[in-house]
């Protein structure tokens, strides 16, 4: 048994399958399944029912699950350790998409003064999926917004509040939300993940009826949707910073602006506390300044 073999285990149970791992853990799929099969002779027992698609957990595999996130979050910490604790090694942060295009890039350029012999390895991904790799040690830390559940072991700290804004089409200059959901179709972000959820809600609070043109599953899509005039849209301010946004007018969604958090998830008295700290304060200025130029 080896961590490789453990890191690969983890990452079938959380992509849903061999060929989404493979992706994930820079393997070929017939390596994956080759790790998988050697860690099971190893352990002398099944850890996926293979005549099922896909596969799914023994008993036995869910057993071997939890310990393998335990031996991970030790591995990791005992690199940062011999590293040197929080100021050298390699930092394992996870972010948002909204988060990794921008706040976080910039806030890590303003980090590397503090910490020049740190280096950084980000994935960016969905907030369930980011907390899991927090959980099982392969990262670090994550940032992701607020409504979302925690798991258990972990805690998640507000670094800054974002507004979310109206973002319209090219030649299109209403201000009034009731007056354009009338006249514009809507850009849906189609996505089961907190943002998407909240939005629909302030909208059927607001008591609006939207007509909607198309769903997507990406803010890159639909900031290309809005940029390509099929409608309007209500995005993260995060969203703005893109060139695709630059021609393009917007205002607050909300008549007292609605907000959304974002946070950094950890593992309480991380190793990387010192550097954690820090970067949430480079954070929480980088967010701040967000509105400086409006």
């Amino acid at each position: 048994m080896d961590t490789r073999q453990l890191e690969t285990f983890l990452a079938i149970i959380q992509r849903g399958g061999f060929a989404a791992a493979a992706k994930e853990v820079n393997l070929s799929a017939s390596a994956v399944s080759q790790q998988i099969s050697a860690l099971e002779q190893d352990l002398g027992t099944a850890l996926f029912d293979r005549s099922r698609r896909p596969p799914a957990l023994t008993t036995k595999g869910r057993e071997v699950q939890s310990s393998a996130q335990s031996i991970l979050r030790i591995v990791a910490e005992t690199k940062a350790t011999v590293r040197d604790g929080d100021v050298g090694g390699t930092l394992a942060l996870g972010a948002l998409r909204t988060f990794g295009a921008y706040i976080l890039p910039h806030a890590l350029a303003r980090l590397k003064n503090s910490y020049p012999d740190l280096s950084y390895r980000l994935r960016v991904g969905l907030s369930e999926d980011l907390m899991a790799d927090v959980v099982s040690g392969q990262l670090d830390a994550a940032l992701v917004a607020d409504h979302v559940a925690v798991p258990a072991g972990l805690q998640w700290t507000l670094v800054f509040s974002e507004p979310l804004v109206v973002l319209t089409p090219p030649g299109v200059t209403e201000k009034r939300l009731e007056k354009l959901v009338r006249d514009v179709p809507f850009i849906r972000y189609g996505i089961q993940v907190p943002l998407a959820r909240q939005i629909d809600t302030e909208i059927a609070r607001l008591g609006l009826t939207v007509r909607q043109v198309v769903s997507v599953n990406t803010m890159s899509a639909v900031l290309g949707c809005v940029q390509a005039g099929l409608g309007f849209a209500i995005v993260p301010y995060a969203a703005l910073r893109g060139s695709q946004t630059t021609s393009l007018d917007w205002f607050p969604f909300g008549a007292t602006p609605i907000h959304r958090g974002l946070g950094i998830v950890q593992r309480p008295n991380s190793r990387r506390g010192k550097v954690l700290e820090q970067l949430s304060e480079v954070l929480r200025q980088t967010g701040i300044s967000q509105g400086d130029d409006d």
